[in-house]
């Protein structure tokens, strides 16, 4: 069975809608309870891994894992600033480059 690919009109939808969810979470991230975080951050990653957005499909990932850890609110932060990034991409060597940055970052 062939596996169906997104079009590019599909794909920049899908992309406006994560962008909007990316939108709250930078709004809202300073009064959020860190479960809050990680459960909008998964419901990204899952969109992303849908659709094959890989960058921010790993991004995601961290950032959900790394909500419910000490020092959340920095490193949320600091994957938020990268989330534009990850969402503009598909490549997962961006994926890996974007990881890369954010662990400089936090060291």
């Amino acid at each position: 069975m062939a596996q169906a690919f997104p079009t590019p009109d599909s794909l920049a939808l899908v992309r406006g809608r994560i962008g909007e969810r990316i939108a709250e979470i930078e709004q809202r991230a300073a009064r959020m309870k860190q479960a809050d975080i990680c459960q909008r951050m998964d419901a990204i990653r899952a969109m992303a891994a849908e659709h094959g957005l890989v960058a921010l499909e790993g991004l995601a990932d961290y950032s959900a894992h790394h909500a419910m850890m000490p020092g959340h609110r920095t490193a949320t932060r600091v994957a938020l600033e990268h989330m534009v990034d990850a969402l503009d991409s598909s490549s997962a060597d961006d994926r890996q480059t974007i990881l890369a940055s954010i662990a400089v970052r936090l060291q």
